[in-house]
């Protein structure tokens, strides 16, 4: 029901459009519009070849256009509650578009600042101050875009217990990374081969560290979070061609178990997860930087 009143109310480019619905007996279905390359979950964490860093940005910034629009814009403002990667769905050009509306509620009225609710949504993503008192408001949400933001920059899950000890719970790992040229680089997905816009990775972590506050009002609006995003996906100083970045990266590589004990992958390199990621004659790595686009859909099945 929460689906349908909020969706059947709501248009917006940055959210996705529900078709119709049936309800035959037990059965309830909702019909959304075809988003044919999935969810960004699948693009961050389940596929071989990483999201470009210029495709990640303009993700983000549609995604926040989305969150804007709820909070900023409609006629009657709306927390969404459960913004995740899974539920930010990917249109055949990486248009961004928000679906499940299942735990949205409409946002405070007139004089009150908050609105009083059982704690719902996904562990992980949930703002510290919603979860200890129930209090919600579109800080809350801001605080969910920061740790996604936080996902596309390092390509880590926000929580991953298959991680070493002290790295299990993504945004306590990243805070002290978060505000130091130096330790900055270490929180960037290694599969990006230095892929990325330094000045861009930069803004976008100062970002994701503002929206991190564990002051809900020091947390930018959402409308803010689309002004600083909107120059990032066109930036072009790519880490790869800095020599602090390869000098970082050849120390990095030193310091590893692997090179230190003398092990090196023949014909690749061995990924944390034991994989071989394949190398091409010319001495470049598989990966969507050596080809055009448009990559293979996944599979349309947008949510998980």
């Amino acid at each position: 029901m929460a689906e349908v009143n909020f969706l059947g109310d709501l248009v917006h480019l940055n959210l996705v459009k529900l078709i119709g619905y049936c309800i035959e007996d037990d059965q309830r279905l909702l019909v959304y519009e075809f988003m044919p390359r999935g969810s960004l979950e699948n693009h961050l964490f389940r596929r071989s070849l990483p999201l470009p860093w210029s495709i990640r940005m303009k993700i983000a910034l549609g995604a926040a256009k989305g969150l804007a629009f709820l909070h900023e814009e409609a006629e009657r403002p709306v927390i969404y509650r459960d913004f995740k990667t899974s539920n930010i769905l990917l249109d055949a050009d990486y248009n961004a578009k928000l679906s499940d509306f299942g735990l949205a509620k409409d946002g405070p009225e007139g004089d009150k600042t908050h609105v009083s609710t059982r704690v719902m949504g996904t562990y992980g993503y949930a703002a510290p101050e919603y979860v200890m008192t129930g209090h919600l408001t579109s800080r809350s949400d801001v605080y969910s875009f920061g740790v996604v933001l936080l996902e596309m920059l390092t390509g880590r899950r926000s929580m991953d217990k298959n991680r070493p000890n002290g790295e299990h719970n993504l945004v306590e790992w990243a805070r002290p990374h978060l505000g130091e040229r130096r330790r900055f680089y270490r929180l960037i997905d290694p599969r990006l081969e230095g892929h990325f816009s330094i000045k861009g990775a930069q803004k976008a972590a100062q970002l994701a560290a503002h929206c991190l506050s564990r002051d809900p009002k020091a947390r930018p609006l959402m409308s803010e979070v689309v002004e600083a995003l909107k120059p990032l996906p066109n930036l072009k100083d790519m880490a790869s061609s800095s020599y602090y970045f390869q000098t970082m990266q050849a120390e990095r590589i030193g310091s590893s178990p692997n090179t230190r004990n003398g092990i090196r992958a023949q014909g690749g390199s061995l990924s944390r997860n034991g994989q071989r990621s394949l190398s091409i004659p010319n001495g470049s790595y598989a990966s969507p930087y050596h080809h055009q686009f448009p990559h293979p859909s996944p599979k349309p099945n947008g949510k998980p």
